[in-house]
C-alpha cells in the first residue's frame, strides 16, 4: 500500500510503498478514504510530542474510512461499511478507559502518535470499539469530525453550565478547529459568540459560520470584552494572556492549543473564581454524538482535499497559516 512516511524528527516525509497488515484476532482493516493534517502533526514531525515513534513512521490520526476486513472474533460492521475511526486508543481496563475516557489512558497508545496511522491506504484498527458508523457522510469531508471537530465539542460542552443568555463566549482562533468551535457554541448555547483570530480570511469565515464578532487579537474592541467562557485553541503566551482577559468573573477559560505558552494561576492574577482547565480530544460517545450533528445539517466542514503524493507541500501550507479549513489528505 501507498504511505506517507516519516523518516525522522524534523524530516520531509517520503511517500512509498509499504505491506499491508491483516487484521489480526479483534482488528479491523480499513481502507483509508481521507486522512486530516492537524498541527499536531507539525509538533510531532518536530519532535515536540512525548511520544517514541519507531522511525520510519506513519502519521495521520483523523481518519474516515470504509471496512476492508474484520479479523478473527471481530463483528458489528459489514465489509464497505463508511466509518469514522476514533483515534483515542486506550488500553481499555485501567480506570479512565473504562469510564470511557480511552483518549486519556497513560498508554497514550493514539492512532498515528502512539501507533501508525492514517497517512496511507489501509489502517489495521485495533477493535471494532474503536469505529463510528458514518451512515450517509461522505468519508473524505468526514475525516475532520474525528479531532477538528471532536476535540472543540469537548471544550464547548465543559463551558455551557457558564453560557446562559446574555452571556459571551470566546474562541481563540479561527482555524480548522476554531471554525467548529464557533458553530458548536452557536448550535447548543444562548451565548453571543466572538471569534479572535489574526487572518483577515478566516475571520471572515467566522463570520460566515455564525460568530456574532470576528475581532483580530489587536483590535481595541477586544477591551470591551468580558466573557463567561474562553476556549483557547492555540495555546501559546500571548492567547493564553489574551484568555486570561477576556475572562469575567466565574468563567470558564478551556485550554486546547499545543503552542506551549504558560498562563499564570492566582487569585491575584485572574478575576475571581475563574476556573482554568485543559481539554483533551474526547471520547467515543462525544463522537458520535459530533457524527450526529453532522448528519443533521448542523455542522459544516470546510475540506481541501490533496494528494497523499502532496503531504509535504499540505504541511507547510499548514504551517505559514495559509489554510482556511482543514487539509484531508486522500490516498
Amino acid at each position: 500500500m501507498r504511505a506517507a512516511l516519516l523518516p525522522d524528527y524534523k524530516a520531509d516525509l517520503v511517500v512509498d510503498d509499504v505491506p499491508v497488515s491483516d487484521p489480526g484476532p479483534g482488528e479491523v482493516l480499513v481502507r483509508v478514504a481521507g486522512a486530516g493534517l492537524c498541527h499536531s502533526d507539525l509538533h510531532l514531525v518536530a519532535g515536540e510530542v512525548p511520544v517514541l515513534p519507531t522511525f520510519p513512521w506513519i502519521l495521520g490520526h483523523e481518519v474516515s474510512g470504509y471496512v476492508e476486513a474484520l479479523g478473527p472474533g471481530a463483528h458489528g460492521f459489514e465489509h464497505g461499511e463508511p466509518v469514522a475511526v476514533y483515534g483515542g486508543w486506550g488500553c481499555g481496563m485501567c480506570r479512565l478507559c473504562l469510564g470511557g475516557e480511552e483518549q486519556l489512558c497513560a498508554t497514550t497508545s493514539w492512532v498515528g502518535i502512539g501507533q501508525p496511522g492514517g497517512f496511507a491506504e489501509f489502517l489495521v484498527v485495533p477493535s471494532p470499539r474503536h469505529l463510528v458508523p458514518l451512515g450517509d457522510l461522505d468519508p473524505v469531508s468526514s475525516a475532520p469530525l474525528t479531532d477538528a471537530a471532536l476535540t472543540p465539542y469537548r471544550a464547548v460542552r465543559r463551558c455551557l453550565p457558564r453560557l446562559v443568555p446574555g452571556t459571551t463566549a470566546v474562541v481563540i482562533g479561527a482555524g480548522g478547529l476554531g471554525q467548529y468551535a464557533v458553530q458548536l457554541l452557536r448550535e447548543l448555547s444562548a451565548a453571543r459568540v466572538v471569534a479572535v483570530e489574526p487572518s483577515a480570511v478566516r475571520r471572515a469565515t467566522a463570520l460566515e459560520l455564525g460568530a456574532h464578532l470576528a475581532l483580530d487579537p489587536a483590535d481595541e474592541d477586544l477591551a470591551g470584552v468580558s466573557a463567561a467562557a474562553v476556549i483557547d485553541l492555540v495555546g501559546s503566551e500571548q492567547t493564553l494572556a489574551l484568555a486570561g482577559h477576556l475572562a469575567s468573573r466565574r468563567a470558564e477559560v478551556v485550554i486546547v492549543g499545543l503552542a506551549g505558552g504558560t498562563l499564570p494561576v492566582s487569585p491575584l492574577t485572574l478575576p475571581a473564581e475563574v476556573r482554568v482547565s485543559g481539554s483533551m480530544w474526547g471520547t467515543r460517545t462525544e463522537l458520535a454524538e459530533v457524527i450526529e450533528l453532522a448528519r443533521a445539517g448542523r455542522l459544516t466542514t470546510r475540506v481541501h482535499e490533496r494528494d497523499l503524493a502532496a503531504v509535504n507541500t499540505a504541511m507547510h501550507d499548514l504551517a505559514r497559516g495559509d489554510v482556511d479549513g482543514r487539509i484531508v489528505l486522500v490516498p
